[in-house]
């Protein structure tokens, strides 16, 4: 019998604080967001998926804000996104960045909010280490 795969944690940041400009709706837009992530995730699709709150991504102009990171794995930002409505697709896109070995997701295989709402790609940390490089006279 085969052992199944292990899955490599992954958390999603979300900007708790995120606000449109002119929204002065409560709970904010960003907090929405959060609940429904939440919510999803605690229905069980999305194994090795955790999301977390921050109080801000000092994103503002960009709201709705997320994050996504794992251990060796670049890190991406992504924000416009609909507090309401994007929630399945976030956890979707973020389901597929865990099925890569580096985090990066093809272009043509993310969801279409990620394309056009990428804020940031950040490397790995720790960074890699790079081979070491011999002397010549060695």
């Amino acid at each position: 019998m085969l052992e199944p795969e292990a899955v490599t944690p992954v958390t999603l940041y979300v900007c708790a604080t995120c606000r449109a400009a002119g929204d002065t709706a409560e709970p904010r837009a960003g907090a929405r967001l959060l609940a429904a992530l939440q919510d999803a995730v605690s229905l069980g699709a999305y194994p090795g998926i955790t999301v977390e709150s921050v109080e801000c991504l000092s994103v503002c102009k960009r709201p709705c804000t997320v994050a996504v990171a794992s251990e060796g794995r670049w890190t991406y930002v992504y924000g416009d996104l609909d507090p309401v409505a994007s929630a399945g697709t976030i956890l979707d896109g973020v389901a597929l960045y865990a099925e890569t070995p580096d985090g990066i997701v093809p272009w043509k295989a993310r969801p279409q909010e990620f394309r056009k709402g990428v804020v940031a790609r950040i490397p790995p940390f720790p960074p890699l280490a790079a081979p070491r490089i011999t002397d010549a006279a060695e």
